[in-house]
């Protein structure tokens, strides 16, 4: 499993969500992020979602 970090911010840059969780693959990160800002309200918001590498698997300005 690789650990994954998603984060969400307000338009000023302050953090709203700043989690980590684990997933098999990049494409199974994409899928558990969009489902937890979905889940937070957050899907609207700047967000990334990035690999232990650096490596981003979801963003959205």
């Amino acid at each position: 499993m690789k650990v994954y970090t998603l984060t969400v911010f307000e338009k000023d840059g302050t953090k709203l969500m700043d989690e980590n969780f684990e997933a098999q693959n990049d494409d199974d990160a994409k899928k558990i992020g969009q489902n937890m800002l979905e889940d937070k309200g957050y899907a609207e918001y700047t967000h990334r979602c990035v690999s232990q590498s650096g490596y981003m698997v979801l963003f959205h300005r």
